[in-house]
């Protein structure tokens, strides 16, 4: 009887604990439905990541993320105030409380982390630091580059890992530290620096910028890892709740094959319990949430999943063309690390 009445205490703190957790509200949310809109830090014009179009529209795989959770809060995509900041301000503007959510190409480290008082909510691209040369430099090999002039970004790990990489390989050079991407593009182009470094991806969408792109190389070499992803303050557990799980629902989505073209027809017929969790036909996931329990399927049918995203703005079809296939932003069942913790 008395190990029966352990069991009974145990289930009842269990489901007590599970009320508390539902009864949660987060101020965030409680401010961005207030003000009608999501606020969302991103870079001035990182391509294939945040950057306006020639309508000025914001596109890209960061931006995808607020708009996915502005899906999930307000039932549209377009609630929405993008600030873009340069790599030195960024994480002021997230401190400071200007910006919801920092989606921006940021790494996620411990400094960050802990220092900084962020918490990360997921990684939506794997990725690493590489250099861009001119062909005409004739170097094939980022060993080969010592004593060169090197264009990097200030306020960011590609500085810090600029500085590790040519250390640990007994190589010199002469760094042009740079505030802005366009700042950095443009003095690379005019040729006050040899080298362009940052994390590959960057280099990719860059290298479509300039005005001979093809008189350009991006290294083989990849010198760290760099796993981008959205970070939110510490101190508001239920909003950073909120970011996490619109992304892993986007990349559950691409797992069991819901894209925003057939998410109708799943919601309406399909008898795959996942799908029915995933759309809010059955449970009541929204509510522990703070949300409609249609959340995920306004996020799907109205942006996407993990894969429609990265497709559309980054993918071989685009001017930044990084292939997934391969790579360790290939879903896990294809050998990457893109990888969603059940939605349950």
């Amino acid at each position: 009887m008395k190990k029966l009445n352990i069991l009974a205490a145990g289930a009842a703190f269990t489901f007590a604990a599970v009320g508390a957790a539902q009864a949660q509200t987060s101020p965030t949310l409680e401010a961005t439905k207030q003000r009608g809109q999501v606020n969302c830090i991103v870079s001035e014009a990182t391509a294939g990541f945040s950057s306006p179009d020639d309508k000025g529209v914001w596109r890209g795989i960061d931006v995808d993320v607020c708009r996915a959770v502005s899906s999930a809060i307000f039932g549209s995509p377009d609630k929405v105030k993008f600030i873009p900041t340069t790599s030195k301000v960024r994480f002021t503007a997230l401190q400071s409380g200007e910006g919801d959510i920092l989606s921006r190409n940021t790494t996620w480290t411990l400094v960050r982390d802990v220092n900084l008082g962020f918490e990360f909510t997921g990684v939506t691209f794997y990725d690493g630091q590489g250099f861009m040369v001119r062909k005409s430099l004739g170097v094939k090999s980022a060993k080969e580059l010592d004593g060169a002039s090197v264009c990097v970004s200030t306020g960011t790990t590609t500085e810090l890992n600029l500085a590790d990489y040519f250390r640990a390989n007994n190589m010199k050079y002469n760094g042009v530290v740079i505030e802005g991407a366009d700042a950095i593009i443009k003095a690379y182009e005019s040729g006050r620096c040899d080298v362009y470094t940052t994390d590959k991806s960057g280099l990719a969408g860059d290298r479509t910028k300039l005005s001979a792109p093809d008189e350009h190389m991006i290294l083989p070499e990849t010198i760290s890892k760099e796993p981008l992803g959205p970070s939110v303050r510490h101190g508001d557990q239920a909003w950073g709740d909120i970011v996490r799980w619109v992304q892993y629902a986007m990349i559950e989505a691409e797992e069991y094959g819901v894209t925003s073209a057939n998410v109708d027809d799943l919601k309406a017929n399909s008898t795959n319990p996942v799908h029915r969790r995933l759309l809010g036909v059955e449970g009541d996931l929204g509510k522990m949430l703070g949300l409609s329990n249609d959340w995920a399927y306004n996020v799907i049918k109205q942006v996407g999943n993990y894969g429609e995203s990265y497709e559309r703005n980054v993918g071989p079809s685009t001017r930044v063309n990084i292939p997934r296939e391969g790579s360790p932003n290939a879903l896990w069942t294809k050998g990457g690390l893109i990888y969603a913790i059940p939605v349950r």
